[in-house]
């Protein structure tokens, strides 16, 4: 696999991750595999407004299957203010471990995968006032 991912690719990588505990068919997964693609285009990131509810929700079950991950960027608004953007990456190094290994050994990993939260610090729950 190069560096470019291909709708087989992601259709394999979602099947060797996913199809264990969803039964998810052959065709289902290239959908998705196509649906996510559509999002990315040639770029290796997307913001995540662009998403919708159900679209998030798919890129949520990707996450956890470890395919992708999300990265936020803050920056200071004129008035003061901090603005995050956040972001939806592919994991290229997973998406090509899941489909070049053992897809039973290859769940074991997704289940290590972090989340969305766990970077954040922990006074981000507190509101300023």
């Amino acid at each position: 696999m190069e560096d470019t991912i291909t709708a087989e690719d992601l259709t394999l990588a979602i099947k060797n991750s996913i199809d264990k505990n969803m039964g998810m068919e052959e065709k289902q997964a290239y959908m998705l595999a196509r649906h996510v693609l559509n999002f990315f285009g040639y770029s290796d990131r997307i913001i995540d407004n662009i998403l919708e509810p159900e679209d998030r929700d798919a890129f949520y079950m990707l996450e956890d299957a470890g395919l992708l991950t999300t990265e936020r960027e803050e920056t200071t608004l004129y008035d003061g203010r901090e603005w995050r953007i956040h972001y939806w990456l592919f994991r290229k190094d997973k998406i090509k471990e899941q489909v070049s290994s053992d897809p039973a050994a290859v769940q074991e990993d997704a289940d290590e995968v972090s989340h969305v939260y766990d970077d954040l610090p922990d006074d981000i729950w507190h509101r300023k006032e």
